[in-house]
Order: C-alpha cells, then structure tokens, then sequence
C-alpha cells in the first residue's frame, strides 16, 4: 500500500504507508504511553515520509464484532501536529473498510485514544463517529475477578486488564 496523502493547507507532505511485519514496532515502542504485547494477528502499518519513520499503527481482526480494532498509533514527536498522523490513521482505515485488510473483510474500524487533540479531531471529522467515552478511567479488579473465576482454582493470580486510570474515548471509522 503506498498513497500521496495532501494536507489540506498546509505545505505539502508526501507519506508513503507500508504495510509491514510487527518487527517496526522497535522503533516506536518508547514513544508509545503502554507496555503492553504484540496483539494478535495484527497488521502493521508505517508511514514514511522522504525514508524517515514518522508514524505506526496495527490492526487487528474484530470479526465477532464484525469489525477491525486500531491500536498502537503513534506519531513521532517531531512530527506531531502536523496532520501526517490523522491522514494516516484515514488512510489505513479507509483500506480496512475497502476490504483489503485481513480476510478481506469490508469492515469499518474501532479505535481509541487518551490523547485530547486526537479525539478533538475525530470528534469533528465526518469521517469518524464517536461510539464512547469514559472520562475517568477504571481498576482491573472486576476483570481480574472474572479471570480468576474462569481460570482454574489457585492457578490465577495477579491478573487483569485496565487498571490504568485513564480516559478513553472510542470511535468508528465511517470512511470516505
């Protein structure tokens, strides 16, 4: 996959997005705000911009949903800002829903950010609708409760997913 993406008005910016193995996330990992596994059967997508490395996401099947889920976005810093992130994350969303992601599904795409310019512009986009909110964050105690109970008895312990005090906004993808 490999696009011109315009900027709107600002100084023309020429993003290649590749499409790639897991093996890139090296080089973004540390400006990324989790620790967290390689989600499983993702897609990795890079932009480019003249051979630099200026933005990552991964996608990943949500077929119960009938769906894809967006994860790890990031921008490097010295790019942030200037609109190569949000023309990116389009694009590769806008592929997903064409049908040319994982099993060629047409799906639409969910995401979520922290992050309060990028679900700025996603709130205002026509491109994307907000599907969630949840301003004040969680503990893992409940998911952890729910793993133990599933799991074998005294075989689970210190589990759980969230716990991370955060907000999180959601979106869906609705393309162009």
């Amino acid at each position: 996959m490999k696009k011109k993406i315009e900027l709107g008005n600002r100084p023309e910016i020429k993003i290649d997005i590749w499409k790639v193995n897991g093996t890139y996330w090296k080089y973004f990992k540390e400006h990324y705000y989790l620790d967290l596994p390689h989600p499983p059967a993702a897609e990795y997508f890079v932009g480019v911009v003249n051979g630099e490395l200026v933005a990552h996401v991964a996608v990943c099947p949500l077929f119960t949903a009938k769906a894809y889920r967006a994860t790890r976005l990031v921008v490097m810093p010295e790019w942030q800002g200037a609109g190569v992130g949000t023309a990116f994350l389009n694009e590769v969303m806008q592929y997903h829903l064409e049908g040319n992601g994982r099993c060629g599904h047409k799906f639409p795409t969910f995401f979520h950010t922290s992050h309060p310019q990028l679900a700025s512009y996603l709130r205002s986009s026509k491109v994307w609708k907000q599907t969630g909110a949840m301003l004040y964050g969680s503990n893992k105690t409940r998911s952890n409760a729910s793993i133990v109970k599933t799991g074998k008895k005294g075989t689970i312990t210190g589990c759980g997913y969230g716990g991370h005090f955060r907000a999180v906004q959601s979106f869906k993808y609705l393309g162009k």
